[in-house]
Order: structure tokens, then sequence, then C-alpha cells
């Protein structure tokens, strides 16, 4: 089994900035695409960024492009999520999730694996 570890989560006032980082250990299973998504309360989770397994693809979501971006380090097996200029609406709690292919996308159902969250609380 892959074990993903999310880490990095806050509280930041507006404006400000947070790194998330998603550790992965147990087995690794070669080329696998990540992304995170993110879940404020009472509403479902939604796609937030995605990176493929070399990095050439990156996609981000609407609400978030121009400020998060979205990197991988594959030799230490670590996802990061760099958030600027954070936003209230921001507010959730993130996951990262990894999947059995080397393709990036953004959608839910499409992860094979997921983290436990860390949660990111922007005030304004």
């Amino acid at each position: 089994q892959v074990q993903l570890v999310e880490s990095g989560g806050g509280l930041v006032q507006a404006g400000g900035s947070l790194r998330l980082s998603c550790a992965a250990s147990g087995r690794t299973f070669g080329n696998y695409a990540m992304g995170w998504f993110r879940q404020a309360p009472g509403k479902a989770r939604e796609f937030v960024a995605s990176i493929s397994w070399v990095g050439g693809s990156r996609y981000y979501a609407d609400s978030v492009q121009g400020r998060f971006t979205i990197s991988r380090d594959n030799a230490k097996n670590t996802l990061y999520l760099q958030m600027n200029s954070l936003k209230p609406e921001d507010t959730a709690v993130y996951y990262c999730a990894a999947r059995r292919s080397p393709v990036a996308v953004t959608i839910e159902r499409d992860y094979d694996y997921w983290g436990q969250g860390t949660q990111v609380t922007v005030s304004s």
C-alpha cells in the first residue's frame, strides 16, 4: 500500500503564503501522477492542482491559477503545493492524492490513494 501524509497546513492571514507537502511512503509503484484537492466544511471535495509523473504537465483550478504552484520531487517521493496570496475562500482541508498512471488528471475518482488531509485556515 501507499501512504500519503500531508503537512504544512496552518493558520494564515489573507495575502499570506503556505507551503504544503505530501510525503509518500510504502509501496512506490513507479510512474504516478499526483494532485491536490480541498474540501471546505459542508462542501464537496474539489480539484486544486495536479502534476504528471515527469512534472511537465500541470493543471490548476481556475480559482487558484496564478496563486498556487504544484511541484514534485520524485527522488524524495514528495509533492508540494506552494500557496501564495491566500484568500479566506481557500480555507479547507487539503488532501494530496496519487494515481497509478503518469498522466495528470483533475477528476477525484481517477485517483487511487489519498492522504488524511491538512487544515488550511485563512483569516481576513
